[in-house]
This record gives structure tokens, sequence and C-alpha cells, in this order.
């Protein structure tokens, strides 16, 4: 199942780096990830300060 990001998510970035499959990306209010990319390997979470990524 693929990661999402909840409305915690204060647009830092990190998540974005972090991806191996580049499927995070800036959206209007907050990053957002492309389920159909998504891995769910769980990089974007381990980095993320406000554990916005969440499976």
């Amino acid at each position: 199942m693929a990661y999402k990001i909840s409305d915690d998510c204060i647009s830092c970035g990190a998540c974005a780096a972090e991806c191996p499959v580049g499927a995070i990306s800036e959206g209007d209010a907050k990053y957002v990830i492309d389920e159909d990319t998504c891995i769910s390997c769980g990089a974007c979470a381990g980095v993320c300060p406000v554990g916005a990524p969440q499976e």
C-alpha cells in the first residue's frame, strides 16, 4: 500500500529528496505522493521531521 502525506506536512521537502523513485512532488498546500509510483519503502517516513508520510 502506498504512503500518503498527512496534513501535518510542513512542506520542507525532505521526503521528496529521499524518495528513490521520485514519487513525491510539491502540491498546493503540502507534498503529495503518486500512489502508482510509490514502492512503499518508507524512506520518506524516516526523514520527515513531523511524521507526515504514513502508510
